[in-house]
């Protein structure tokens, strides 16, 4: 995914294994099916039955982890966490999971998503004699369950989620025992599944696929899990609600050969792309989407329009990190590093151009002058998903609103600074019509980014995750 020039990323991914003899290795292989969802850091701990073993770092999974490292984290059961950093900022300290020894026990936990009580919370706790050693919002959740004076670990992580707010899926892992549980929104993805005899639990199908797990199911909103020695059990910390699930993870974040809820995100981008065809039709030549997280949407435009799907932007698969700073006139061409038009395709065609969200319109501006500067005498600007108008308070680094084109700009007059010929969003209901088939307890999203309908309270000092381009 274009993370760094479009503007969009997300906290993080987690996984978890209990029961396997090669814990740390299926670890490794999971985070790196999730790498996608995280590039600042990467961590794992395992567990041998006596003790907790940690190594984390700064970068990519395979930079954070060499073969020797992964040998000495042993044990049959691990957690790992790949980082994209949004509340508390980056740096090795808040790179998960988080390890904290006692003189009975260790725990380890890693965390997706994002607490909006956090910074209350982080007060209170230090009011009563708290010293916190990281920046993230993730440790207080340590705190409350030390402090929670119950005698079982369970019914400790029961009172702490009872205190928190937000978006979260946690995973938590001691020398005898491993914990996961979701927000009673279930506002983040988390599935589980089986390898053999041995449990996993990850953010994205894609990681079971990767290793050669069976999908089980997924974890449901409000659920905490305990494996064990004497297997698996399931318990609730909350109420039933109606599930909240972030519609970004269907229009950008997830890969599509993930299932996200029970359904697939390339089939899902593919009935979003249905859909905008339907509502914003265009006279034109051929249809491109923007690798990678547009093309499916991209290819359901093409079907449903019969306006030919060609390759017309090339995403160039070599470009990694630098810490080379460019100048600012070379920042301004930085596009051109990840995308290249395919001048044989757009020269003197009308393209429609499918994309899957704009946050500031940067990106686009420079996306559609690529594509005339190849050739292309109309660039028609089409948008799987509604305009977004709202930060999100829940792990996505959406920016404050007065930096989102689409919360101070006319349909119209963002056309006119991308430098489109016209421009579209898919509506909500189309997007919820692509995403939820069956409506039901079980089955319902969060796009409190297009229409400020959050389904947690809001607390004035949440903080809101820093803008990144």
């Amino acid at each position: 995914m274009l993370a760094e020039i479009k503007g969009l990323n997300e906290e993080c991914g987690v996984f978890a294994i209990w029961g396997h003899e090669k814990a740390a290795e299926m670890t490794y292989y999971g985070l790196h099916a999730l790498q996608h969802r995280g590039q600042e850091g990467a961590g794992i701990v395992t567990s041998d039955g006596d003790q907790l073993h940690l190594h984390k770092g700064i970068g990519l999974i395979n930079e954070v982890f060499q073969e020797g490292q992964i040998k000495e984290l042993t044990g049959s059961a691990a957690i790992g966490h790949v980082r994209y950093a949004t509340q508390g900022g980056g740096g090795y300290e808040n790179v998960q999971p988080l390890l904290f020894r006692s003189q009975t026990s260790s725990m380890a936990l890693a965390h997706n998503g994002n607490l909006v009580n956090a910074f209350a919370l982080k007060a209170q706790l230090e009011a009563q004699g708290s010293i916190l050693q990281t920046t993230s919002d993730t440790e207080v959740v340590a705190h409350l369950i030390k402090r929670s004076g119950y005698l079982s670990l369970e019914e400790a992580i029961k009172q702490a989620l009872g205190m928190i707010k937000g978006a979260y899926a946690f995973t938590f892992l001691t020398e005898h025992q491993l914990f996961v549980a979701l927000d009673p929104r279930g506002l983040r993805p988390l599935s589980l599944g089986k390898l053999g005899d041995a449990y996993v639990v990850a953010s994205e199908t894609c990681a079971f696929d990767l290793i050669g797990a069976e999908y089980l199911r997924e974890v449901k909103p409000g659920e905490l899990i305990t494996i064990d020695k004497d297997g698996l059990k399931s318990s609730s910390f909350s109420s039933p609600m109606r599930r909240s699930l972030c519609a970004m993870e269907y229009v950008y974040f997830s890969r599509p050969d993930s299932n996200v809820n029970g359904q697939n995100v390339h089939a899902s981008r593919k009935t979003m792309g249905k859909q905008l065809a339907k509502e914003a039709i265009v006279e034109a030549d051929v249809v491109t989407g923007v690798p990678d997280s547009s093309i499916s949407a991209a290819i359901g435009f093409s079907e449903a329009s019969g306006i030919p799907y060609e390759l017309g932007l090339i995403k160039n698969r070599y470009v990694g990190r630098t810490f080379i700073q460019p100048s600012q006139e070379l920042r301004e061409q930085g596009v051109k590093m990840k995308l290249s038009p395919v001048r044989g395709i757009v020269e003197g065609k009308r393209v429609v151009m499918v994309d899957d969200s704009i946050v500031r319109g940067t990106t686009s501006r420079r996306i559609v002058r690529l594509l005339k500067d190849a050739g292309a005498t109309e660039v028609h600007v089409r948008i799987a998903s509604p305009p977004i108008v709202n930060p999100c308070y829940y792990g996505i680094d959406t920016s404050t609103k007065s930096e989102l084109i689409a919360a101070n700009y006319s349909v119209e007059e963002m056309c006119e600074q991308i430098g489109a010929d016209s421009l579209a969003f898919l509506s909500v209901d189309g997007l919820e019509q692509s995403i939820v088939k069956e409506p039901s307890i079980e089955d319902g999203i969060c796009h409190a980014c297009f229409t400020g309908n959050y389904p947690t309270e809001i607390y004035p000092d949440t903080v809101i995750p820093a803008y990144k381009d």
